[in-house]
């Protein structure tokens, strides 16, 4: 990174506060037309990430979580796929194996997630890993002691040497946004990472609290939107963590269409890092279809 390009962030405008948090609220409160709902709930479905990402995953839960990434109801063969499925690295041959066929990619999370802190070296050989395993998505944190320390240089250099090891793979860099504290460091942070190479920027890795917030997605939405009118290149935005309704990702449908325009609006552009909003969804479907609500255990838990 050069002194150009620190200044270039430190010369970005700073964020109203005020303004985006009423903006995110009053967008909020749009309302959906019953006919317009159901394309919604599909299009929410095709861009979920479908996740686990935790110590007691075995390949057993993993291969359960890709059958259901690939026909969310059993009994509706109409429902769309989600977008991806997202684990650890030493799950990805696993998933890649049961997702065969389908279309459906696998994300791994790399460069010691959730923390972000280890050795270059180990980071590097984490997403080399994951990349081999058949990964077509590496879900990087970037070092939020660098970042917070103004070291920009080393966390540029960090998400370029990542790029450049994912080869073929998508690289989403996680900003962890509750760590960041203010709206100007997180659009400083959104335009280092796509600066760096990014091809998906992301809110959060949702094991730290606030994790994804519609102001917080307002600010990266204007950011990558102003990022392609000055350079011509698209970035993708994904907000992970604390969406658990399709009202709140419906929420999140309009203020891409609102903030960013509808190129955003399709799973190559827009992801949902949740897991437990598939089966809200999935109630909303069929409450759509069938006038009723089915239970809450209608659906398998994730």
């Amino acid at each position: 990174m050069t002194v150009t390009e620190r200044a270039f962030l430190h010369g970005l405008p700073g964020v109203d506060r005020v303004g985006v948090e009423e903006r995110a609220a009053r967008l909020a409160t749009r309302s959906v037309k019953a006919s317009a709902k159901a394309e919604a709930i599909d299009l929410a479905i095709s861009m979920v990430d479908l996740t686990t990402l935790e110590g007691a995953d075995t390949a057993g839960k993993v291969r359960a979580l890709c059958a259901k990434a690939a026909q969310p109801d059993p009994s509706d063969a109409s429902v769309p796929k989600v977008a991806a499925v997202c684990v650890y690295p030493d799950m990805v041959e696993v998933a890649v194996r049961a997702l065969s066929g389908t279309g459906i990619g696998v994300a791994s999370v790399a460069t010691a997630f959730p923390s972000g802190r280890a050795p270059m070296e180990a980071k590097l050989a984490d997403t080399r890993a994951a990349v081999a395993a058949g990964a077509a998505e590496i879900d990087m944190v970037i070092d939020r002691g660098a970042f917070l320390a103004g070291d920009y240089a080393r966390v540029h250099e960090e998400i370029v040497a990542v790029r450049e090891a994912c080869g073929p793979a998508h690289l989403k860099v996680i900003l962890e946004t509750g760590e960041l504290a203010t709206y100007d460091n997180v659009r400083r942070a959104s335009w280092l990472a796509m600066r760096a190479g990014a091809d998906f920027i992301k809110t959060s890795t949702g094991k730290v609290a606030p994790a994804a917030t519609l102001p917080v997605t307002l600010v990266m939405l204007e950011a990558v939107r102003d990022y392609r009118a000055a350079t011509g290149r698209q970035v993708g935005v994904k907000p992970a963590g604390g969406i658990r309704t399709a009202k709140d990702a419906i929420k999140y449908l309009v203020l891409v269409k609102e903030t960013a325009g509808v190129d955003w609006l399709t799973p190559e552009w827009f992801r949902l890092g949740a897991s437990s909003v598939l089966n809200d969804l999935l109630m909303q479907r069929r409450k759509l279809a069938t006038g009723v609500y089915s239970g809450p255990d209608y659906f398998t838990l994730d």
